[in-house]
């Protein structure tokens, strides 16, 4: 690039987002005034209390489901907050917001504000991705793609479930990375499994793409991502939790993913398995279209995955939301009397292969 070119890029990368701090200001006078209000309001303050809901009752496992770009917009710190002080048990989520958000940031790498928007053809020569109205790095990235190569080409060459892959991610972060609070890796510290369906969808798909391209080429076995293993082991999870709550941040694969595990126990024989006892979505999809991101919480119970009797919708965009509960959460101190429930630790059995 031209020297004006790396001047312009530099400015535009110049303003870092600052994650929210969810422990810094007490979110319960609000949520307490929303409840007495209508629309949105009134669904958000339900959605605490139901949130609350889980965290009080000490046999529920909460599984946190993310899509979309809350990471990157300033709700990292929350998630990972969550984690550290066991109000999470279970993550799902899209490849984006663990790799190319969470890890990319444990690297030490920043997303920016994007005050102002060049033409997105300027942006590509300089190397500049924009989420909506924030900047990543290219070269950064990439750099998260090469690490993502590394570690593949340190495993054994087999396939694994991307709840395994992401747990050695958060084993090098605390080896090598530059952020204490990233979610991968206080996740593997917490023995909070992280589970991404779509993991190839994110930069860990060009990372291990490269891996396999290069071991094909020596003619060497490599390693590869088992989705059904992810299913089979989020499943087991279910099965041997009995209560369980969902917190989903977005829709789509996460969604379902987690909210299908009802139906696979009892496609194995598990008839006893509960629904979903507690479901929040937060979400700003559009019924009407039919789609798994905004179908709604009454509807999965038609299929037999998420009770009705403590759910609640709330259509708004998530980082305008999602602080708010988290901080009514962690001032109401309910996350205090639970104990963790490290579910990574079921699959250092000897019937999951494990080494």
């Amino acid at each position: 690039m031209t020297d004006q070119k790396n001047n312009r890029k530099a400015a535009l990368l110049s303003r870092p987002v600052e994650h929210i701090d969810i422990t810094s200001f007490d979110a319960r006078p609000i949520i307490a005034a929303m409840d007495h209000m209508s629309f949105s309001s009134r669904d958000i303050a339900r959605a605490a209390d139901i949130y609350n809901s889980m965290l009080e009752d000490t046999d529920c496992t909460v599984i946190l489901t993310l899509a979309g770009s809350t990471s990157a917009g300033g709700c990292m710190d929350a998630y990972a907050e969550m984690v550290r002080l066991g109000m999470v048990d279970v993550i799902v989520s899209t490849g984006a917001s663990i790799v190319d958000m969470d890890f990319f940031e444990g690297m030490g790498f920043k997303h920016y504000q994007a005050r102002e928007v060049d033409a997105d053809e300027q942006l590509r020569e300089m190397r500049i991705d924009r989420i909506y109205d924030t900047y990543i790095d290219e070269d950064d990235l990439q750099r998260v793609d090469h690490t993502i190569g590394d570690i593949a080409d340190s495993l054994p060459a087999r396939p694994m479930s991307s709840r395994e892959f992401i747990r050695e991610m958060g084993r090098w972060l605390t080896e090598n990375g530059k952020k204490d609070n990233s979610l991968v890796k206080l996740a593997y510290e917490h023995d909070v499994p992280i589970f991404c369906p779509a993991f190839s969808d994110s930069s860990a798909g060009f990372g291990l793409v490269r891996h396999q391209v290069d071991r094909i080429k020596a003619k060497q076995p490599y390693l590869s991502i088992d989705s059904v293993a992810d299913f089979r082991e989020l499943t087991d999870i279910k099965i041997e939790a009995g209560a369980t709550g969902l917190l989903m941040i977005g829709g789509g694969v996460p969604k379902n993913f987690a909210q299908d595990t009802v139906v696979c126990a009892e496609i194995l024989g598990h008839d006893d398995v509960e629904m979903h006892k507690y479901a929040v979505q937060i979400t700003v999809a559009d019924v009407r279209d039919g789609a798994c991101s905004s179908s709604t919480l009454k509807e999965a119970c038609s299929w037999g995955k998420v009770s009705t009797v403590l759910e609640q919708m709330v259509y708004a965009e998530a980082t305008t939301v999602m602080p708010l509960i988290a901080s009514d959460a962690y001032h109401r101190e309910a996350w205090k009397a639970r104990k963790p429930k490290r579910w990574a630790k079921l699959f250092d059995d000897a019937k999951y292969g494990a080494k």
